[in-house]
């Protein structure tokens, strides 16, 4: 798990997980810039209509709380555990 969210693409992941995390990515960084391929391309490697759109609630809901975060300043608590045994930014 620590690899994907390092590199998702050097990870080795599998071609259904990879155009998710491209979708994840796409949708997170160039929102304005989706098209129904994005979505074509999902479906082709096996995403249901039902999966893209729990996909999509989920990716559009962390970018939400990590706006709000950011907006507000928020910080890790000093005490918190850093997932994957890293530093805080």
């Amino acid at each position: 798990m620590h690899a994907v969210v390092r590199d998702w693409r050097s990870a080795g992941v599998e071609p259904k997980d990879a155009a998710l995390l491209n979708y994840a990515e796409k949708l997170t960084h160039l929102a304005a810039k989706m098209e129904e391929s994005d979505l074509n391309r999902l479906r082709a490697v096996g995403w249901d209509d039902v999966a893209i759109h729990d996909a999509t609630q989920i990716i559009a809901y962390f970018n939400y709380i990590n706006r709000i975060a950011e907006g507000l300043g928020v910080e890790l608590d000093a005490g918190a555990p850093v997932w994957g045994g890293g530093k805080p930014d």
